[in-house]
């Protein structure tokens, strides 16, 4: 292999591995936003569920209907 050949492989290698920092860069900030997303709705769920909570402890019982 010349040092041309070898200069050329060193350089597509080099290019690869730029390529695959920048792909890796971009994975992490998804998966970042993403727990951020699965934090805030974690909250928003278990907000409702205390909320339904509470709504069916201070509900009056339902009356039976009409026909009864």
């Amino acid at each position: 292999m010349t040092a041309a050949q070898q200069l050329a492989r060193i350089d597509a290698l080099e290019a690869h591995s730029a390529h695959q920092d920048r792909a890796v860069a971009e994975l992490s900030d998804a998966v970042a936003a993403q727990w951020t997303r699965i934090d805030a709705l974690t909250r928003e769920v278990l907000r409702l569920r205390e909320e339904l909570r509470g709504m069916s402890q201070t509900s009056a019982p339902e009356k039976p209907p009409p026909h009864y």
